[in-house]
């Protein structure tokens, strides 16, 4: 009789996400086993438990699903996991820390198709701005973009220190090439919109980060992605389901176009439930991080 699937859900918060819990679930594993407040120490003998239980053709109907909210700490506890393996006991494993390696990548693929198709331009050709950038899915949206080459800057409401310190780490730790920035004032994220041909809104739900004022100066915006869902939205104008409608307000940026919170969380749904599936499809382990989120954002968008 074949064996039931089972994905150990680590995560090092008091809580495992229900979001993550139900994806689990419909993507097709028959037994969830949710882990709280694990610690760095504690991922390879969880992960030897895990794989030495089963026998070969048994680790082929298991996964490890890393959450919580620490990007780094994330990717940290999926490296212990992947050297606590002993091959033929090697399962798959998949990081996506507060949604925020799925979200990032469904954004910046959303983005970048539009600036493709409206504008015909790589993001390599592009100056990218991130506000919220110093949270969860600003830093991974950073990341992704900074590698596929944008110049990309995380934006902070508050500090400009923590901007460039979280720049620095997160360059250190993925040889990226973010730098920070700070916007307090209206004035300031005028000032930084100059030399944007994309925008990128990643702060907190109900926050509107660009007003209708602040967008009619911008004269080079090409796609501004919003992923707040929660009114007031990050962008003014753009609306939830938008995906390449003109950006009202962006009057002096021809063609500016906009990609709403829906549009994005539309392809994070369907990257987060592919990315479970090939979990359980694969005939050899994979080790899913922001890195597999994009290239699978990509195809699906």
């Amino acid at each position: 009789m074949e064996k039931r699937s089972i994905i150990h859900m680590f995560d090092p918060m008091p809580n495992n996400s229900p979001f993550d819990v139900n994806m689990a679930v419909d993507a097709g594993f028959d037994v969830l086993m949710p882990y709280s407040n694990v610690k760095l120490d504690s991922v390879y003998g969880l992960t030897q438990d895990a794989i030495f239980s089963r026998g070969p053709a048994g680790v082929k109907r298991t996964g490890i699903f890393i959450g919580g909210r620490d990007l780094g700490l994330a990717m940290d506890m999926l490296n212990a996991s992947r050297h606590a393996m002993v091959p033929p006991f090697e399962v798959s494993v998949f990081t996506d820390p507060s949604g925020a390696f799925t979200t990032a990548a469904a954004l910046v693929a959303c983005v970048e198709k539009e600036l493709k198709t409206r504008h015909g331009k790589g993001l390599k050709d592009c100056n990218a701005l991130v506000f919220g950038g110093t949270g969860p899915v600003g830093i991974a949206t950073g990341v992704i973009a900074s590698l596929a080459g944008a110049k990309t800057a995380l934006v902070d409401h508050l500090s400009l220190d923590t901007a460039e310190d979280v720049a620095k780490a997160y360059n250190r730790r993925f040889a990226a090439t973010l730098t920070g920035a700070c916007a307090r004032s209206d004035a300031e994220k005028i000032g930084l919109l100059k030399e944007a041909d994309i925008v990128f809104c990643t702060a907190k739900a109900g926050i509107q980060v660009l007003s209708a004022s602040v967008l009619k100066e911008t004269v080079r915006l090409k796609v501004a992605g919003d992923v707040n869902a929660v009114p007031p939205l990050g962008i003014e104008g753009i609306k939830r389901n938008d995906l390449g409608m003109p950006l009202l307000h962006a009057v002096n940026a021809p063609g500016a176009v906009g990609v709403g919170a829906l549009a994005v969380g539309n392809v994070k749904y369907q990257l987060q439930h592919s990315m479970l599936k090939l979990m359980l499809e694969t005939e050899r382990p994979l080790y899913l991080d922001f890195r597999a989120a994009f290239d699978q954002a990509r195809e699906i968008v």
